[in-house]
């Protein structure tokens, strides 16, 4: 795609980037088969290559962003199926997190969407105060029908009926291996997920200390940086994720870290692209430095091969969060585990279609995402399975609220097949114990 900056706005390294990527477009419209916006929506301005002439028009002509272009970017999952089918190497990621940006340096929204977004990114990256607002929402649950606006119902609605208890295994600590160390490894224990779910995080802690990891919760350590970075927050997204780079280079250097492990996937994607955010900081080397650690619990489990036995012969329907499989590519290492584990493995169709819930996306856009809800959760139940695992709690939370179905985080299932503790989402599921192996 031909591009016309002038050498002044090439200056801007946010505008050298966009060039960069805007240059590699074809505009072959690959992307708009793979896309869940223009497949529910139907309208070219919101597929990928609609953005990316919006984009490229308004960085273009350095003007401010207008009604059209955000209502069309905000449209946007960000759940980046583009990016693995552009067959062009398109970096859509990097371009509509500038364009975001933008928007919110350049635009000024109408006061309740202000409101709603200054609400969200105040309240979700902190835990203490999700929690609360969780149980708030839970008082306001029998009244949801009066609120006026979609976006509050949906907020109400995404609060589950139990809010977890604390876990303390959430503070900064250490937790020595059982046995011989082989690794030792740092948690990211994330922000939303410690108030939704602390089963995931337990689970994880667990695993990796029977399979030889010493597993560090790092002070300092929180928000990853995603919720905000995605709102166009850059401020606010920088702040949280220079937190974690200083917090886990300290633990690096005081005493080794082999990995950086993160088993919420839209968090995974955001850290291993550091190096990109900080690239022109003082940051920069730490940043990528942090980057290069970070994998998704999987990606590490593949490497440590843990001998597990399903202790229920379960049905496991597998859903791949988008930041997962499109954001991280990491596709093949979840189904393998559950596969060398025993366990009956199945997948949707259209397995690459996002569950809308991309983060804020099922709270600021509740339409759109009730309708990609109501599509993968048809697909996930035609396969009748027992079990519905994923690596992400965004979608965790999505799917269950459409399913009778359980949605469990692999790292259970994997922990359960290694002598962890049956998984409290199955408590509904009769037991059954598994065929005894032939000799």
């Amino acid at each position: 795609m031909q591009t016309t900056f002038t050498e002044e706005q090439l200056r801007d390294p946010g505008i050298a980037r966009a060039n960069e990527i805007l240059r590699a477009c074809v505009h072959c419209g690959f992307c708009t088969a793979t896309c869940p916006t223009y497949q529910v929506l139907g309208d070219e301005l919101d597929s990928p290559r609609g953005r990316i002439y919006l984009i490229k028009e308004m960085l273009e002509s350095g003007r401010a962003a207008d009604e059209k272009i955000v209502k069309h970017v905000d449209r946007c999952l960000s759940c980046l199926a583009c990016m693995t089918t552009c067959p062009s190497g398109v970096h859509y990621m990097h371009l509509v997190d500038h364009a975001r940006a933008h928007i919110e340096k350049t635009y000024r929204r109408p006061l309740t969407d202000r409101m709603l977004r200054w609400v969200l990114a105040q309240v979700i990256p902190f835990p203490t105060r999700f929690r609360l607002s969780l149980l708030g929402a839970k008082i306001a649950r029998p009244f949801v029908r009066f609120l006026p606006d979609a976006r509050l119902r949906a907020m109400v609605a995404m609060a589950p009926k139990v809010v977890p208890a604390v876990s303390r295994n959430d503070d900064p600590q250490t937790f020595p291996a059982t046995g011989t160390r082989r690794m030792r490894v740092a948690l990211m224990t994330g922000c939303a997920q410690k108030a939704l779910n602390t089963d995931i995080n337990d689970a994880t802690i667990r695993l990796l200390r029977r399979l030889g990891c010493e597993v560090v919760v790092a002070k300092g350590a929180g928000c990853c940086g995603a919720l905000t970075h995605h709102m166009g927050k850059e401020a606010e997204a920088h702040r949280s994720a220079e937190a974690n780079i200083r917090a886990w280079i300290e633990e690096k250097r005081a005493g080794g870290l082999d990995a950086i492990v993160i088993n919420t996937s839209g968090c995974g994607t955001t850290v291993k692209d550091y190096g990109h955010m900080f690239r022109t900081s003082p940051l920069a080397a730490e940043a990528a430095e942090i980057a290069g650690l970070a994998c998704d619990i999987t990606e590490l489990l593949a490497r440590l091969r843990p001998e597990a036995k399903a202790p229920e012969p379960l049905r496991v329907a597998y859903h791949a969060a988008c930041s997962l499989q499109h954001g991280q590519k990491v596709k093949d290492a979840p189904k393998a585990l559950l596969k060398a584990a025993g366990f009956e493995v199945v997948e949707p169709a259209d397995s690459h279609l996002c569950c809308g819930s991309a983060g804020t996306y099922n709270l600021l856009q509740p339409e759109i995402s009730a309708e990609l809800k109501r599509r993968k959760v048809a697909t996930l139940e035609a396969r009748a399975p027992e079990v519905i695992a994923a690596g992400n709690i965004g979608c965790m939370i999505q799917i269950g609220s459409g399913t009778g179905i359980p949605v469990v985080h692999t790292v259970e299932l994997i922990d359960w097949a290694t002598g962890g503790p049956r998984p409290r989402a199955l408590a509904g599921l009769p037991t059954v114990a598994a065929p005894a192996l032939r000799p």
